[in-house]
C-alpha cells in the first residue's frame, strides 16, 4: 500500500466516525429517556396504590423504592395533597401559565444536568422527565 491510499482509507474512516457517532449519541440518549420514562411510570403505580389506601408516602423511601434516574441522580417526588399538619406544600411545579402540573404528587427526573426548576418553561426544567397532567403525560418537560 502506498501512503495516498493509507490517507486515503484514514479520511474515509474519519469521515464514517464523524457521522456515525451524533447517530450513536442519539440512541443513547433516547434509551435513557424511555428507560426514565419507564421508571417513572412504575414508581406512579406504587404510588397510586399508597394514595388509593390512604397512606400517601411522605417519600419516595417512605414507599420502598429507591431509584437513580438512568444519569445517577436521584428521582424527584413533591407530595402537594398537603402536610402531617394540614399545611398545602407550595413547591408545586408549574407550566407555562403558571397552572399546578399535578394536583396529588410531582414525580420526575432532573434530567441529564442534575438540575430543574418549578416551572417548565425555565431553562433548567426543560431537559427533566415529568409526570404531569395527573400521569396523562409523562415525558420531556419541554413536551408538555
Amino acid at each position: 500500500m502506498t501512503l495516498i491510499e493509507i490517507i486515503m482509507a484514514l479520511a474515509i474512516l474519519g469521515i464514517v466516525a464523524a457521522l456515525a457517532i451524533p447517530v450513536y449519541e442519539g440512541y443513547v440518549t433516547e434509551a435513557k429517556l424511555g428507560t426514565a420514562i419507564k421508571d417513572i411510570r412504575q414508581m406512579e403505580l406504587i404510588l397510586n396504590d399508597a394514595y388509593l389506601e390512604n397512606a400517601p408516602p411522605a417519600t419516595l423511601a417512605a414507599a420502598g423504592i429507591n431509584m437513580t434516574d438512568p444519569w445517577g441522580n436521584p428521582y424527584q417526588y413533591l407530595w402537594l395533597r398537603g402536610n402531617p399538619d394540614g399545611s398545602v406544600n407550595g413547591n408545586r411545579r408549574r407550566d407555562k401559565s403558571m397552572n399546578p402540573v399535578n394536583s396529588d404528587y410531582d414525580l420526575y427526573s432532573m434530567g441529564p444536568d442534575g438540575e430543574t426548576a418549578k416551572q417548565f418553561t425555565a431553562a433548567k426544567a426543560l431537559d427533566d422527565v415529568v409526570r404531569a397532567n395527573d400521569g396523562d403525560f409523562v415525558g420531556l418537560a419541554r413536551d408538555h
